[in-house]
């Protein structure tokens, strides 16, 4: 049943230029460089802890501000996403993660359903974490949700300090994303009673 869940996407605007290569039966291996480096760091927590492997590079207009960078990398990773899942046969579908860092409580459950909604519950303290505006987030997971057809809710639980949230932000949602994307051998075609996904 289990196939070669690999996809490759590039994107190009006046914008931004994004090439992301994706595997989802890897093993955490990540080669990342965006321009900005506290979303290379939460991006390379998403490959290990989702153990997938991911290779990316983007050229943005870091000039103007980080915003084009953070959105489209989230447009160009959820159909990375959408992609590799391939026709969704024998996968769970379902996955939630609440997962603790430090201080910070995040929950983080999808829904792999090819309708896009987006939930999100957090606040941040700064306005920047390194160089990353921190309302930036929130676009970046909107933009996967929306591009991957995904149901995707997070929460912040708890949490004090901005750098853990995030960062439990983005490991909650790989090991969604892993749990989501697995297979279980009970299920022969799609878990939908409509039948298709």
């Amino acid at each position: 049943m289990e196939n070669i869940r690999k996809s490759l996407v590039e994107r190009n605007t006046k914008e931004t230029q994004i090439k992301l290569k994706l595997d989802l039966d890897g093993s955490g291996v990540s080669d990342i460089d965006t321009g900005i480096g506290f979303f290379d760091h939460m991006l390379e927590g998403f490959a290990k802890h989702g153990l997938f492997d991911m290779e990316l590079s983007v050229n943005g207009d870091l000039h103007v501000d980080s915003h084009h960078t953070v959105e489209d990398t989230g447009i160009v990773l959820g159909q990375c996403i959408k992609e590799a899942i391939g026709d969704k046969k024998g996968i769970k579908r379902y996955g939630h993660m609440i997962l603790p860092m430090d201080d910070a409580l995040v929950l983080c459950a999808i829904d792999l359903c090819g309708r896009p909604y987006f939930s999100y519950d957090a606040k941040f303290d700064v306005d920047k974490i390194g160089y990353m505006d921190t309302e930036l987030i929130r676009e970046f997971f909107y933009a996967i949700s929306y591009s991957a057809g995904m149901n995707l809710h997070i929460k912040v639980l708890d949490g004090i300090n901005s750098h853990h949230i995030a960062e439990a932000m983005f490991k909650s949602f790989a090991k969604a994303l892993d749990m989501a994307v697995s297979y279980d051998s009970r299920i022969e075609d799609v878990l939908s009673t409509k039948g298709s996904l």
